[in-house]
């Protein structure tokens, strides 16, 4: 297994071991934010809730690259404001932190396993993405993917210090 498959499962791992404490710490309170504001003003529902939708979206984001032509970058991602990813924030963080956490297991399996099988020419290979323009596809896995589920489980244990 790559690196990044690593960090991603190491991460995801240590996401779902928040299970205890973020259960028992419900009923979380809805952020009033859950837009494009900063996401340090999301409780646990709104983060589980990104997580769930980002495992899914970025595999297929990034595998939309390797299957596209290897002599023209194939344009991937997306910008925060985009609708579909706060209607899934919106929609999933009314669910309970249990059942998020059980979305997100195999979610992230699948996650993993894409990131796993990926070949050193696949990870080399470069979309456009519409803000940060060409994008090797492993710097996406680092920082869509991997590096981004780190810090959301950082951001969680953070919210779990603050309530003590």
């Amino acid at each position: 297994m790559n690196d990044l498959a690593v960090r991603l499962r190491d991460a995801g791992t240590a996401l779902l071991g928040l299970r205890g404490a973020l259960v028992a710490g419900e009923p979380w309170p809805l952020s009033a934010a859950y837009g494009t504001e900063p996401e340090a003003d999301w409780g646990p529902r709104e983060v589980l809730a990104h997580v769930n939708e980002m495992l899914g979206y970025w595999p297929m984001q990034l595998g939309g690259v390797l299957d596209g032509d290897p002599g023209s970058p194939a344009p991937f991602g997306r910008v925060a404001e985009d609708p579909n990813r706060l209607g899934r924030i919106e929609a999933d963080r009314a669910l309970p932190v249990g059942e998020l956490l059980d979305q997100i297991e195999p979610n992230l399996a699948n996650a993993v396993a894409f990131v796993a099988g990926l070949t050193p020419a696949d990870r080399g290979r470069t979309g456009t993405h519409p803000t940060r323009g060409p994008v090797p596809v492993e710097t996406g896995l680092d920082v869509f993917l991997s590096g981004h589920l780190e810090g959301h489980v950082a951001q969680l244990r953070e919210i779990l210090g603050r309530r003590g």
